[in-house]
């Protein structure tokens, strides 16, 4: 099998709820990133050989194969095509593994993996719950699922709050992990950290979603989102709106094509675990991506896990024994907001660009997903 390379990487800001990208329509802010992509990299966009996105939203304005339009939309070739694909919130995370696995196996030379996610627009669950007020059913109402499961409403929520119960996760230990994530991000952008991986919008430059300034305090006074849970706004992830991207290559192409490699994908795995606790399988997901690619975590210079919420990560390294220092080192979802389809290859950006940044060798980056499920990559910077 040819070596995957990652060409080029990088993301829109992140836009608050009804901020500044809130208007752009998916198709345009997706487009925008696959256009830069091709142009950074001088690539032909007709030797694409397909363009894969993540969107779990597919709804409305992100419904219909949302990469393909996000393509057309850019102005680029009728004849490179693009799917779009749900794993939930590893979505895009996903679509970089389908991309590096068609290099892998000799299908492709050059692809495109993303993701687009405009939550300001197409709301978080619409496609689940409006599809019930439109008598079309729920997702979790088939007779196999309520034998199995029962009844009860399967919510991210509620699974956030059950990781905190079985690991003894304290209010205090989320927001002190959370006031780090706000903190770190602050201090990357003070230090131009994101500079070369955010691809400006319009006039949009920076990530709208940091909570500047926040303390202890602060999020101490916050309402938690269930009744008689620890979790609050403060130490979920944030609704935001992004575009991500990454441009992949095999051994070859790089050659043929003078191009530039930046790193190597050693590993890709996807593991699955409890549906009930739903946002635990980062931690199995883990233990995989290592073995498979013969390393220990003490071999990973930095880690990058969505930070759906607080609780996610705390158990994620309880268990993995990974080192929190070395784990989103510039924030995460907390401070830099979670755009549900677009974070899988967010993390993936970041990652790449703070790996090079440090001259550091291996990065591992894990996302949690609805259903019990998790995607883990590991690269190598060259």
């Amino acid at each position: 099998m040819t070596e995957v390379y990652v060409v080029d990487a990088l993301r829109t800001p992140m836009g608050k709820r009804n901020g500044g990208l809130s208007g752009f329509h998916p198709a345009d802010l997706g487009g925008a990133v696959m256009k830069e992509l091709v142009d950074r990299s001088g690539v032909d966009p007709e030797l694409i050989d397909d363009v894969i996105v993540g969107c779990i939203s597919q709804f409305g304005a992100q419904a219909f194969n949302l990469a393909r339009t996000a393509w057309l939309s850019a102005g680029l070739p009728e004849s490179v095509p693009a799917v779009t694909v749900d794993r939930q919130c590893g979505s895009s995370q996903q679509a970089l593994h389908f991309a590096a696995q068609g290099i892998r196996a000799g299908d492709y030379d050059l692809a495109i993996a993303g993701g687009i996610e405009v939550m300001s627009l197409v709301p978080l669950n619409c496609s689940g719950e409006w599809g019930e007020d439109l008598g079309v059913g729920y997702p979790f109402s088939g007779e196999g699922w309520t034998k199995r499961y029962g009844s009860d409403r399967v919510h991210q929520f509620m699974s956030g709050e059950r990781i905190a119960e079985k690991w003894a996760i304290t209010r205090e230990e989320t927001e002190r992990f959370a006031l780090a994530s706000n903190q770190r991000a602050e201090q990357a952008w003070a230090e131009g950290r994101f500079d070369r991986e955010v691809h400006r919008v319009n006039e949009l430059d920076t990530d709208e979603t940091i909570r500047r300034g926040t303390t202890l305090e602060k999020m101490a006074t916050l309402k938690p989102i269930t009744e008689g849970g620890i979790l609050t706004a403060g130490t979920a992830s944030q609704v935001a709106d992004a575009a991500t991207g990454v441009l992949l290559a095999s051994a070859e192409a790089v050659e043929r094509h003078g191009l530039t490699p930046r790193a190597r994908i050693v590993s890709m795995v996807a593991a699955g675990s409890d549906p009930w606790l739903m946002l635990t399988a980062p931690i199995p997901a883990t233990d995989k991506v290592l073995r498979k690619a013969g390393l220990g975590m003490d071999d990973i210079d930095l880690f990058e896990i969505n930070e759906a919420f607080a609780t996610v990560v705390l158990a994620w390294a309880h268990d993995t024994g990974a080192d929190l220092e070395r784990t989103n080192v510039n924030g995460g979802a907390i401070a830099l907001g979670h755009a549900l389809g677009a974070t899988g290859t967010r993390l993936m950006v970041t990652l790449l660009h703070e790996l090079e940044r440090r001259g550091a060798r291996y990065g591992l980056e894990t996302v949690c997903e609805g259903g019990g499920q998790a995607n883990a990559t590991i690269i190598e910077r060259v």
